[in-house]
């Protein structure tokens, strides 16, 4: 007995000092050593996932301050993006930039969701406005969003439907009429959700309880940048519709016919398929999106002098909402430790 516990002394000593070392990582190939890491990553426990589309908005959270990486394991690098572990304002959070468009902000949420443990996804970004209502700067909280990039391309001298349709002839110039583009049928997404058979939708609601949770938040928001200041301090706008496609918006006409049949009040490419990735499977989600141009014909400002400032109030307000999530979740448990 004496020989076995000293032949097994040096092995306890190595597994003490490799415990000791929260940074050493085991020698694992490939696919194993990152299971390791998202493991260990889930050990801390559920996590908000954030994302975000363009690196403007990346720029703003890195240098906001606001996220504090995990010490122990900062980043997880899967599929070819990086994902971000750390905390805001004490909550768990893991972030990612999905890259533009819907297949790269599917994917993204995709792995988020069947990888790592979340308990629900919060997108922010810039947008285009649609409505004349909404001035540079400010944040819209969607209700509902839609995804109108999906057509049937109608032949020329196609009839009226009773749903939604853009007939190119009606923008003839001089005078509207008969165009042989032809027309437009907007087409309804195909939507899989747990326990339930395929639906055909349109309108896609952003989770009715975080809503109800952001209606609450009172944020201050951003007048100025680095080298621009608008006119009037920006707001926060709640309960309006959004809509994505694959297509950067910069078209007078097209922006207010989204307005006029749909009620459309911002455009961006990532909303939609970031809200149906999380319907499916019924996680929460909300998306915060700050107004960095006028989806076209705007006749003084560049999206590019306001892109920046739209970041930054976006992410204000979904750093307000995280923070709020992570204390209506605390407050519980702390009240249970009281009694």
């Amino acid at each position: 007995m004496p020989m076995v516990l000293g032949q097994m002394a040096p092995l306890a000593v190595l597994l003490c000092l490799l415990a000791g070392t929260s940074m050493a990582l085991p020698a694992l190939p490939g696919m194993d050593r990152v299971r390791w890491q998202v493991d260990r990553a889930n050990r801390r426990g559920p996590s908000i996932g954030l994302v975000m589309s363009y690196v403007a908005e990346d720029t703003a959270l890195q240098a906001s301050g606001y996220f504090t990486p995990w010490h122990v394991l900062p980043f997880v690098d899967l599929y070819g993006r990086r994902f971000h572990i750390g905390s805001i304002r004490g909550v768990n959070v893991i972030y990612a930039l999905t890259g533009q468009r819907r297949l790269n902000a599917a994917v993204t949420v995709q792995t988020l969701l069947d990888v790592f443990t979340v308990s629900g996804i919060v997108h922010y970004g810039t947008a285009g406005s649609s409505n004349d209502s909404m001035s540079f700067g400010d944040v819209s909280v969607p209700k509902l969003v839609a995804y109108t990039g999906a057509w049937t391309w109608k032949k020329f001298k196609s009839s009226k439907e009773s749903s939604t349709e853009l007939s190119f002839g009606q923008f003839n110039v001089p005078n509207g009429g008969e165009n042989l583009l032809g027309s437009l049928k907007y087409r309804n997404e195909e939507l899989y959700s747990v326990g339930k058979p395929m639906e055909e939708v349109f309108w896609l609601p952003v989770d009715s309880a975080w809503f109800k949770i952001a209606e609450g938040l009172k944020v201050n928001l951003e007048r100025c940048n680095d080298t621009f200041c608008l006119p009037t301090t920006p707001q926060v706008v709640y309960g309006l519709k959004g809509s994505s496609s694959d297509m950067f918006l910069d078209n007078a006409e097209y922006r207010n016919f989204l307005f006029r049949e749909f009620g459309v009040s911002t455009v961006d490419e990532e909303s939609a398929a970031v809200v149906m990735t999380t319907t499916s499977p019924g996680v929460p989600v909300i998306v915060f999106r700050g107004v960095s141009d006028l989806a076209g014909g705007e006749p003084t400002w560049s999206s590019t002098s306001l892109m920046n400032l739209a970041s930054i109030n976006a992410l204000k307000v979904a750093v307000e909402f995280i923070t709020t999530i992570g204390r209506q979740k605390s407050a519980p448990s702390a009240h249970s430790s009281n009694n």
